[in-house]
């Protein structure tokens, strides 16, 4: 190769790797900006449709799904991205919670309007409830338990998750008012806590959970009810 052409052929080549440097240097801000404007608002209409399957629907009733996909919206919305957890005890390593669920959750429900579209002609919220258990079954396959809400791999297991972890869904599991992380004070503490009547759920299942999902002609999850002479649902709560 001549020098004329050498020249040529280094001061190309110099242009472009400075201009692929500059482009990568600008990607991290990119990947930013795209991250930052992804949604983290859950489709109300979608995630209602979804809760009604997902949830003891029988036990809560309308205005229970609708509680429970309310509270389930406002700690999405409130969640904090790789916060900083509580030390463990004799450890000083700074631990961190996990990245934010909500734009994946929602690109999952939308994903299900979209394949409700593709199968059925028509929104996942105007399917049945059992089109709508078809439909999640192929998402929900092998599942043997829930993940902390915040982990769950699909928003259906989040949500679900996160009502488990209420103090509603705990009274419903042993039939009493039992009011976990309330503070009740000592008046009545060596009675058992009164029983729910007059309200939907007053009469404990053995399979709230399961009845609700059904995916797969199999119950996916199972909540048992512990006789009251084997555990005693006051301690801890």
């Amino acid at each position: 190769m001549a020098d004329a052409d050498r020249r040529s052929f280094l001061r190309a080549t110099g242009a472009a790797l400075a201009g692929a440097a500059l482009a990568g240097a600008c990607a991290p801000a990119a990947e930013e900006a795209s991250s930052a404007t992804a949604p983290r608002v859950l489709p109300g209409d979608l995630l209602r449709a979804l809760a009604a399957v997902v949830l003891p629907a029988t036990a809560l009733g309308p205005e229970g799904i609708e509680e429970a996909a309310a509270a389930f919206e406002a700690w999405t919305e409130a969640f904090e991205p790789v916060a900083e957890l509580e030390q463990g005890y004799g450890t000083s390593e700074i631990r961190y919670g996990p990245p934010d669920p909500a734009p994946g959750w929602a690109a999952q429900l939308q994903g299900l309007d979209l394949e409700s579209h593709h199968r059925f002609e028509k929104s996942f919220v105007a399917l049945t409830a059992e089109e709508r258990r078809g439909l999640l079954a192929g998402h929900l396959g092998g599942v043997e338990g829930l993940p902390a809400p915040a982990r769950a791999p699909h928003v259906a297991l989040g949500l679900l998750a996160h009502f488990y972890g209420t103090p509603r869904a705990t009274d419903l599991c042993y039939g009493r008012h039992i009011r976990k992380e309330t503070c009740r004070g000592l008046a009545g503490v060596e009675e058992a806590p009164p029983l729910l009547e007059g309200e939907p759920g007053s009469r404990p299942t053995t399979t709230p959970a399961s009845a609700a999902v059904g995916l797969g002609g199999r119950p996916a999850l199972r909540v048992v009810t512990v006789p009251a002479s084997e555990a005693d649902p006051t301690r801890g709560s």
